[in-house]
């Protein structure tokens, strides 16, 4: 009966659907369906599946890898849902709980248990944390009603590749007492006017024990977290107002004011603290231990390129990563990535946060072969130095809330820029289509967010705010606006400025003197 009254629910929307009934861009009455795959990890048999879906819709169907390690699905159409949803759960996917205000995908190594060098595997955790998410895949309704939306990540390698600086909660592994288990961040996030660092809760929980203090967090996020304005809803501002019982002054405006940094971090810490200690009210037992005195990342370690052959800590094996440009798969790319994944690997592929595609478990000897196919033209493992950290966003092509389009024009602005400069090492440059960062500006070496603006005839045009200077990895930096408002068309020129000024990159013309 609830089934039937579901079905009834969403042919009826689909019905009356328009491009004004949603935030998203519903063009015909089209939607996009996020999924949850933690720790980024899919099967050839699944990745069929969502090919076989998107393919039903011609040119309206495409796929992308996100952000967050994950799949979103494009094209579809509300009475098709429920058959889609009985297809997510045959081949054990599901798309539950995966937007609005949920817990969305949580991110880990996505060369977890592959690495030679890793720390941890991360998959078990993720799986576990995303099966605490769903309830199994039946659905909690005690997290499914958050202020806002919350993320969360395991750190499994030295490199953090997981970016857990911009988690609401980042698990990173440590030794306490000579027992595994993992400190914790909290309250990393971006948002339109506001983005901040995670910031350590001084706690630490053992390996085989990690949901309790997920669950206690978020239910002190739940329970004591603003709900009005949804600019100001993040669990940072919830730890932020928390100060407001040690200080007359919300730490917000601290931090905008000429007060010294000594004093806005005594009262982030007093701040914290009080946080921690609703955290602990929560706990199972009453009781967080303190952190671990340090964490195992190595802070000098010098973050690796997961693109290309690499050899695997199983003998005889390699992983393949293939880049995709701006994460955008078609549905014929999908299936020949499933058939890649099984005819030299495990039938595996592994997503990534910077919207790419690992396949593992090749063996060695298969992999000149895999080099050879012609997929790996398109979905290259030697992409140039500026394409290789290219990320976007979806864009005004299919989100509603975007200004200008990401996706063709962050490719298309690399393409010019590398006309005129060439560059020593990698350059990660990310676009995002609105203030809402969903392509992460901030924690790019050069970021574009959308806008409008004038052009010199007066005519409004698409444009950027250009960010400069956002790093990753254990001295992580979220960026700040370098320049606004820049027509797109009138950016490669300034890209290629800053190339030199800030990364060493070398004019053409110049080195084609030189030669």
């Amino acid at each position: 009966v609830e089934r039937a009254h579901l079905v009834a629910v969403i042919v009826n929307l689909a019905q009356n659907a328009d491009s004004r009934s949603t935030a998203l861009r519903c063009a015909d009455g089209r939607f996009m369906m996020r999924l949850k795959l933690p720790n980024g990890v899919t099967t050839s048999e699944q990745t069929r599946y969502l090919a076989s879906v998107i393919e039903a819709y011609g040119k309206e169907g495409c796929a992308d890898v996100t952000t967050r390690q994950n799949w979103q699905i494009r094209g579809v159409t509300l009475p098709d849902v429920p058959a889609i949803l009985d297809g997510l759960n045959a081949v054990g996917l599901t798309s539950l709980q995966s937007g609005m205000d949920n817990v969305r995908n949580p991110v880990g190594n996505p060369l977890a248990g592959i690495d030679p060098d890793e720390i941890v595997d991360t998959r078990s955790y993720t799986n576990l944390l995303s099966s605490y998410i769903t309830s199994n895949f039946q659905g909690n309704p005690t997290i499914t009603n958050l202020p806002r939306k919350w993320n969360v990540c395991v750190i499994g390698s030295h490199d953090l590749y997981e970016h857990p600086h911009i988690n609401d909660l980042a698990y990173m592994p440590a030794v306490k007492g000579g027992k595994f288990g993992f400190n914790l961040l909290v309250g990393g996030f971006i948002s339109p006017k506001r983005w901040e660092e995670a910031l350590p809760l001084d706690a630490w929980v053992p390996g085989d024990d990690i949901i309790p203090v997920c669950k206690a967090v978020l239910e002190a996020y739940r329970d004591l977290g603003t709900r009005g304005n949804r600019q100001k809803t993040r669990m940072m501002w919830l730890i932020d107002e928390l100060v407001s019982l040690h200080s007359s002054t919300p730490l917000t405006e601290l931090r905008m004011s000429q007060c010294s940094y000594q004093l806005i971090a005594v009262l982030a810490l007093q701040g914290m603290e009080a946080f921690r200690s609703e955290v602990e009210k929560r706990m199972p037992n009453g009781v967080l231990e303190r952190a671990a005195p340090d964490d195992l990342i190595d802070k000098k370690w010098q973050r690796r390129d997961y693109l290309g052959v690499h050899p695997q800590k199983q003998e005889g094996m390699s992983y393949v990563g293939l880049h995709v440009p701006v994460g955008r798969v078609q549905a014929a790319d999908m299936f020949e990535l499933a058939r890649l994944a099984d005819e030299y690997g495990s039938g595996e592929l592994r997503l990534t946060v910077e919207q790419n595609i690992v396949i593992p478990n090749v063996k060695n000897e298969k992999v000149e072969a895999l080099l050879a196919e012609p997929l790996l033209q398109k979905f290259s493992p030697q992409p140039s130095l500026l394409l290789k950290g290219l990320v976007a966003c979806t864009g005004n092509q299919f989100c509603g809330q975007a200004i200008i389009e990401t996706k063709q024009r962050a490719l298309l602005v690399t393409s010019q820029v590398e006309k005129l400069v060439s560059v020593p090492r990698a350059v990660r440059m990310h676009w995002t289509g609105c203030p809402n960062s969903c392509g992460q500006v901030q924690v790019a070496d050069i970021g574009f967010m959308g806008c409008l603006t004038k052009d010199s005839t007066g005519k409004i045009v698409e444009a950027a705010d250009i960010f400069v200077g956002g790093r990753v990895g254990s001295d992580s930096h979220l960026a700040g606006a370098y320049k606004k408002s820049v027509p797109c068309d009138e950016l490669a020129p300034i890209v290629a400025d800053i190339l030199v000024e800030r990364f060493g990159a070398v004019r053409r013309e110049r080195e084609e003197d030189e030669e």
